[in-house]
């Protein structure tokens, strides 16, 4: 009886959403959870055989497209206008608009894809920012990164496909995962006119770790040391050979003070993105009266907040281990600066386009404003854990 009511359910939701203009190819191959809302599918999307929405904080924008090369499982996620999901599983991801997750995408919660992001097949991501047009290649699994760089959609940030993250040490009794990496900078990143990045594919980053803007790593290497802008980078391989024994690893007080260093920048950048998420883009929303995009984004800013809990979490479990002092709530308690000069939104224009156009001296103003808040939490964040900033 109740598998009859349920299949009613999902059927009267198909024929409402049909109804409002949304596509479903197959309805006896696509299955909607009754949690999930019909109002939060968008007039124009395309859900294609093989699609199945689950959770109440799913979303699909208008002239999304769910499953077009297989079958899509899409849990507690929003998908922004216009935006794809070939195929695979998403869970507590965004995608803003016309973001492209490839076939077989694996994304787990605290993935975030900007405008023009995109991944080829079988890719992994958690914990995870690609801001505007980073493009992934194939067989590629990052957790702990955030990713920036160009100034297009063609001059676009990339990585080579094979390439993974290393976010897990076995040092001490539970290990660490205090091992963000910054490639690129959200400070900068932003405003689509940094020079792009280029990680060669086969390769990996041993975290935590970062790239500057207009790099080139080579293929086929472990890039274990921070690398500077404008480089082209290589590393050999390490021959290493010794007695280990994890129990009786003991990390020295450089490394822990660069793992320290590591997390309050990776914090920093994502309160920065925050704040440019809450006071720049949703801002020209509201001038632009686009609903759905403030919508997308108030998901941004969540997502961006559990990758801030993620990172807090993950410090504060390495701190313990090595009898460092812990993040504590009031340490976070950020209040960020508020405009305090004139900027021309132009709400006619799309987003990337209005970034584009901005005066070289309003870039410079916003660029200000965002950088010192983000140099401010960081002296915060290096008062609360008792390390002046060098």
């Amino acid at each position: 009886m109740a598998r009859q009511k349920m299949m009613e359910e999902m059927e009267w939701k198909i024929q409402k959403l049909q109804e409002k203009n949304v596509t479903i190819l197959d309805p006896r191959q696509t299955y909607i959870s009754r949690e999930v809302e019909i109002d939060r599918i968008g007039s124009g999307s395309i859900l294609y055989p093989g699609t199945r929405l689950t959770g109440k904080r799913t979303f699909i924008g208008s002239y999304a497209k769910i499953g077009t090369e297989g079958p899509a499982a899409v849990s507690d996620s929003v998908i922004g206008p216009h935006a794809e999901v070939a195929s695979g599983f998403l869970s507590g991801t965004t995608l803003l608009p016309r973001a492209r997750a490839g076939a077989n995408a694996h994304f787990r919660p605290g993935t975030l894809l900007e405008e023009e992001a995109s991944t080829a097949h079988a890719v992994g991501l958690k914990q995870s920012v690609l801001m505007y047009g980073v493009t992934l290649g194939s067989l590629i699994n990052f957790c702990d990164v955030l990713i920036t760089g160009g100034k297009s959609r063609v001059q676009h940030t990339e990585v080579g496909s094979g390439f993974i993250h290393f976010n897990y040490a076995p040092w001490g009794e539970a290990g660490d995962k205090a091992t963000p990496s910054l490639i690129g900078t959200v400070t900068e990143g932003v405003f689509l006119d940094q020079p792009r990045i280029f990680l060669g594919g086969l390769s990996g980053i041993v975290g935590p770790s970062s790239i500057g803007f207009g790099t080139m790593t080579a293929a086929g290497q472990v890039i274990r040391k921070p690398v500077a802008a404008n480089q082209l980078h290589a590393e050999a391989g390490v021959n290493l050979d010794k007695d280990f024994s994890e129990s009786n690893t003991r990390l020295s007080d450089r490394h822990l003070k660069k793992i320290q260093d590591h997390n309050i920048e990776f914090l920093a950048q994502l309160y920065a993105l925050k704040k440019w998420y809450q006071q720049i883009r949703l801002k020209r929303c509201r001038f632009r009266k686009d609903k759905e995009m403030e919508l997308v984004l108030q998901s941004a800013v969540e997502t961006v907040d559990v990758c801030i809990e993620e990172r807090i979490l993950r410090y504060n479990k390495f701190a313990k281990e090595w009898n460092l002092r812990s993040l504590e709530k009031d340490d976070l308690s950020v209040r960020f600066t508020e405009l305090s000069f004139e900027i021309n939104w132009k709400p006619e224009l799309e987003y990337d386009q209005w970034i584009w156009q901005l005066e070289r001296a309003e870039k410079d103003r916003l660029h200000e404003w965002l950088k010192k808040d983000a140099d401010r939490i960081k002296g915060d964040l290096y008062a609360a854990l008792e390390y002046k900033k060098q």
